[in-house]
């Protein structure tokens, strides 16, 4: 009994270590494989291509289609898995569904499910009691593993782990290696672009008189541009390096996050390059408005660069939706106009300002209280300096409603006053007097000859009126104001120098004249030929 019972606990002990050691062997060598809902048919493909569990023929079962053989469904499906590795995604398991009778409602309730939402066109589907990749999805695997690996980096997937597989500090030789190959190049890259933007195209717009334009502008925009180029590289050899994918996932959302920043930071020093050319065909015109115009086009400029760069971080840098986003603030912008009817109508009459020019920089107009001279035109307001020396600001739509005089566009500027003599001047002398003023404006340079009027215009009720209607062709007031300075006074001088007198508002009470006393009204001369030669003596010595 005793021999029989060693023998059966022999035997049960044989029997415990065979069922151990087939236990191991399963373990070193596990498989998974099921295809009864959404979890189990990604897990399968997913799981059975990890490096320590290498089986593409069960992920290649995942897969649909009877345009390909086992084998090359399993080759499909290790690009199914290298396209996801490449651009970095994770994925979160726990979030696939189990439910063998999973439906997506978001697409009329179909038995579909995609992976990920970066790749739509990658999704499972269930046809009888199986969950596999649809076969749609496989006809599309090649296309999208050449546009994750494209010029040719596809070739360095089975290249490069050629240099050796021995692992150092938890990477593979191959992988340190060409880690160390990745950052020459971009030390490399970027110095050659350097040197091709200073050395050659500096040079070349120096020869042609731009050197200063070159160094001050075209340098700032080159230099993030070679960045964005050796980044964009980089991206593509990060790829290939298939280090592990919580980290090849960081590494691709901070280059794209950076891509799209780098060049938001290349155009917004464009425009810069674009304002110097648009400053240059401004100073090329009459027009002083489209100078204001040029600082307002570069300002708007740059906030449009500025936001449609943010739009491609959060896009395509950080994977967020930006759908939502701007759907949020279209409702808001609605709410937005409502309540800034008036910033939105001086908006538009700036617009109006700048294509119909009513006035330019420095004129002088006048449009109802509204009296000085222009300084800036805005987006918002109109800066008029007014002849208190303050500042009015003017909301554009205002301005672009109101009636306005603008003096800065004369031609001429008119001068007309109405001089007064007394009644007592006898006819010979007022002819004299008349053909004197006519004669400084014919002498004044400037006066505008030939649209002038000088005439015995009126008798009023204590002078007699002589119009003195006359333009002048001056660019500004000031200039204005020293013609009318220098005409006034050749007319006193004139009036002086022949004996006539200006009139003023007087009452005057006349008594007989008696023998042994003179009058008080003023007598003139009779002797005319003394008043003519009077007159010819002022003129020749003017």
């Amino acid at each position: 009994m005793k021999l029989v019972f060693r023998f059966k606990a022999f035997g049960v002990l044989c029997l415990v270590l065979l069922a151990s050691f087939r236990l191991s062997a399963q373990q070193a060598d596990s498989t998974f494989y099921d295809l009864s809902s959404p979890y189990g048919a990604a897990l399968t493909i997913f799981y059975n291509l990890d490096n320590e569990h290498f089986h593409p023929e069960l992920s290649g079962a995942a897969l649909r289609s009877s345009n390909y053989n086992e084998q090359e469904k399993a080759n499909l499906a290790i690009k199914f898995k290298q396209i996801y590795d490449g651009e970095g995604l994770l994925i979160d398991f726990s979030t696939i569904p189990r439910d063998p009778e999973f439906r997506d409602t978001t697409r009329n309730g179909r038995q579909r499910y995609v992976i990920d939402s970066f790749f739509p066109q990658l999704y499972l589907e269930r046809v009888g009691e199986e969950w596999k990749l649809s076969e749609a999805s496989v006809n599309k695997i090649n296309e999208l593993h050449r546009e994750v690996y494209p010029f040719g980096t596809h070739r360095l997937l089975n290249l490069l782990p050629q240099m050796g597989d021995n692992e150092y500090f938890g990477l593979q030789l191959w992988q340190l290696l060409s880690i160390l190959i990745w950052v020459v190049i971009s030390v490399l890259g970027h110095k050659v672009i350097t040197i091709l933007t200073e050395y050659i195209i500096v040079r070349i717009l120096a020869q042609f008189g731009y050197e200063k334009l070159a160094h001050s502008y075209l340098l700032p925009v080159a230099k993030p541009i070679s960045i964005f180029f050796v980044l964009y590289v980089n991206v593509l050899f990060v790829r290939v390096l298939q280090l592990p994918i919580e980290l090849t996932h960081y590494i691709i959302v901070i280059m794209r996050a950076v891509l799209p920043l780098v060049l938001t930071i290349a155009f917004y020093r464009l425009v810069d390059v674009i304002s110097v050319y648009f400053t240059r065909m401004a100073a090329k015109t009459e027009s002083t408005l489209d100078d204001q115009l040029v600082p307002l086009l570069r300002k708007t400029l740059k906030t449009f660069v500025v936001i449609i760069g943010t739009l491609f971080v959060l896009r395509y840098g950080l994977q967020i939706d930006i759908v939502p986003l701007l759907t949020g603030l279209s409702i808001g912008g609605l709410a937005f106009a409502l309540a800034a009817q008036d910033t939105i109508k001086n908006f538009f009459g700036s617009l109006m300002i700048f294509i119909d020019k009513p006035f330019q920089i420095g004129d002088w107009i006048t449009s109802g209280d509204i009296d000085g001279t222009v300084e800036e035109v805005g987006f918002r307001s109109t800066r008029i300096r007014t002849f208190r020396n303050s500042l009015t600001y003017v909301p554009n739509g205002k301005v672009a409603d109101a009636v306005i005089d603008n003096h800065g566009l004369r031609k001429f500027r008119r001068f007309s006053t109405q001089l007064a003599i007394t009644y007592d001047t006898p006819p010979q002398l007022i002819s004299l007097f008349v053909e004197g003023l006519r004669k400084i404006v014919e002498e004044h340079p400037d006066i505008k000859k030939d649209n002038y009027h000088v005439y015995l215009n009126d008798l009023g009720a204590f002078s007699i009126n002589v119009m003195f209607y006359v333009f002048f062709e001056v660019p500004t007031w000031g200039d204005e104001l020293r013609a009318r300075q220098e005409v006034l006074l050749k007319i006193i001088q004139l009036a002086e120098s022949i004996g006539v007198r200006f009139a003023f508002p007087t009452q005057t009470l006349h008594m007989e004249t008696f023998p042994e006393k003179k009058g008080l009204s003023p007598s003139y001369e009779s002797d005319i030929a003394t008043q003519k030669k009077a007159f010819e003596s002022f003129f020749s010595k003017s």
